[in-house]
């Protein structure tokens, strides 16, 4: 969802996150990958626009998200 809404590929977001195509398809294909890796493609995801929000955060007017989700700054 987060890297569609910023239209990269996987492999974009391997550029962008400096880490191999290959841990980008294991993590989206739901394998372990290690922690840091995790963090650089956030990171990343982030640097190009994307907010990540967290179950029960406020998103507007007052109102609660029901689950995590995602969203494009902007």
């Amino acid at each position: 969802m987060a890297r569609a809404a910023l239209k990269w590929s996987a492999a974009d977001l391997a550029r962008q996150a400096a880490i191999g195509y290959a841990t980008v398809a294991r993590f989206e294909s739901g394998q372990p990958v290690q922690p840091d890796s995790i963090s650089q493609m956030r990171s990343a995801l982030e640097r190009g626009g994307i907010e990540f929000i967290a179950p029960g955060a406020v998103i507007r007017d007052g109102k609660s998200s029901s689950g995590a989700g995602v969203r494009l700054r902007g």
